[in-house]
């Protein structure tokens, strides 16, 4: 047993100061309650305000070996797209082992956790080998992703892809050669590999992933819809880019998520990545069948997919999430903030995130972020902290210089528009305190093993 002395938590229903957490040996929380803090040894108390362990719900891991490597554009040669960075992916892709996944892997999550994140949703399509074969364990990939997940200390929700076409009706292209599986049969076998490999480690389990609709053939994402598991989350990449639309319209006759409303029965179990590009009929329908939008602003606004039409979103009681995607930025807290600050820009209006928690900009997003980034983890636990559930957690330093001087009336907003990894004192993932500092245990060698394999890469 374990109990931690927190000048504050942030519960669903505001801050609770001076109160402590106390957690099982499996880091789960048997009790909460406060403390008086006159009668206390200043060495018993974590001079930190908690607030819920960040969930990134959506994450492309082995693209973080190439952030920042997409943004020249000498001579005019290559389209500066979405569609030329996409071919940059591709040779990074191609060029990767198992050993080197794990490598990259391993370090980005150590970073997320360092930034606050305790959970992350994996997209996961490098499914082959470097000849697009398949290995002998069918999910070799995803359990190196599982194994880095277990040595940096989150929790990971693995989602392997199905990925079978190079576009609308077309034939994959040898680029995406480790990513295909042609039937819903092989998906399905990879599907269930991937099941007995989180079995590995207690905090990893299981999603359903399309890779999106021009990515898979219509009827084969109807049929996994209906007739695949249906109590695990189904993650899909939607409406990302204006061209996706175009040619979704010119081969179905409808708008990527037009379809998915018409075809689809979707629910809470639903994740919608991107959905930049979508009509009032379509927020609408999105917000009335309980689907969720998984939004990765800093990605986003690298790509130039374009701005997500929040407000009306959140004007039909739309639920949404964050991700980091490509992993240009890691920070949740500027995740937030992106996606705040694009819709002030387009709307000309400051109270984007206030429609409910009576104006808490802060608290409405860290309450959206934290619920449903959590569902789309399959954990529909409503509560921040809660008796029998882990302890997740993000520990701000109550000295920090804005946060010491806040009252608790505006502290939510305080962290969420001035903060940044300096106000981080640490990060508690299933009850285990990990430094912000990136000084804990194991950390040196991840960082050495990461290093190396990006030499051996030479891609940067």
């Amino acid at each position: 047993m374990k109990t931690y002395h927190f000048k504050g938590i942030l519960q669903n229903t505001g801050w609770k100061e001076n109160t402590s957490i106390t957690v099982n040996h499996n880091g789960i929380i048997t009790d909460i309650s406060s403390f008086d803090s006159q009668h206390s040894l200043p060495n018993e108390i974590t001079n930190g305000f908690v607030i819920p362990g960040f969930q990134n719900a959506h994450s492309h891991a082995f693209q973080y070996a190439m952030a920042g490597l997409a943004e020249r554009h000498e001579g005019g040669t290559n389209p500066d797209d979405f569609w030329g960075w996409r071919e940059a992916m591709y040779q990074l892709a191609l060029s990767m082992n198992p050993d080197q996944m794990e490598a990259i892997a391993t370090m980005l999550y150590a970073e997320m956790v360092r930034h606050g994140y305790t959970n992350v949703a994996e997209f996961h399509y490098i499914h082959h080998d470097k000849n697009g074969k398949s290995y002998s364990n069918l999910s070799e990939m995803g359990s190196r992703l599982i194994a880095a997940a277990k040595t940096a200390g989150i929790g990971i929700t693995l989602i392997p892809i199905f990925y079978q076409k190079g576009g609308f009706g077309k034939k994959p292209n040898d680029r995406q050669r480790r990513f295909i599986s042609p039937t819903i049969d092989e998906y399905l076998r990879l599907l269930e590999s991937s099941k007995e490999a989180c079995k590995n480690y207690k905090h990893a389990n299981i999603a359903i992933g399309i890779h999106s609709m021009r990515g898979v053939a219509p009827s084969d994402i109807s049929e996994i819809a209906k007739s695949g598991p249906q109590d695990i989350p189904f993650h899909i990449h939607v409406s990302e880019q204006l061209k996706e639309i175009e040619d979704s319209i010119a081969y179905l006759g409808k708008r990527p998520v037009e379809w998915l409303l018409d075809t689809i029965e979707m629910n809470e179990r639903f994740h919608l990545v991107h959905a930049t590009h979508l009509t009032d009929n379509e927020i609408t329908g999105i917000a009335k069948s309980k689907a969720n939008v998984v939004l990765c602003p800093s990605t986003e606004g690298n790509l130039g997919d374009g701005i997500f039409p929040l407000k009306k979103y959140q004007e039909e009681d739309g639920k949404w999430s964050i991700g980091t995607d490509s992993h240009i930025g890691i920070n949740p807290l500027e995740e937030l903030r992106i996606l705040d600050y694009g819709q002030r820009l387009i709307s000309h209006k400051r109270n984007i995130y206030s429609s409910t928690q009576q104006g808490d900009s802060g608290m409405y997003a860290l309450e959206m972020a934290t619920i449903t980034g959590r569902r789309a983890m399959n954990n529909f636990n409503t509560d921040f902290f809660k008796v029998g559930e882990l302890l997740n957690a993000s520990v701000i330093d109550a000295s920090s210089p804005l946060i010491t001087t806040s009252s608790v009336k505006n502290l939510a907003s305080t962290i969420v528009y001035s903060g940044n990894l300096d106000i981080q004192l640490g990060t508690i993932v299933q009850g285990k305190m990990i430094t912000s500092s990136g000084n804990y245990e194991k950390y040196q060698t991840i960082k050495e093993k990461f290093i190396k394999t990006m030499n051996e890469l030479k891609n940067r």
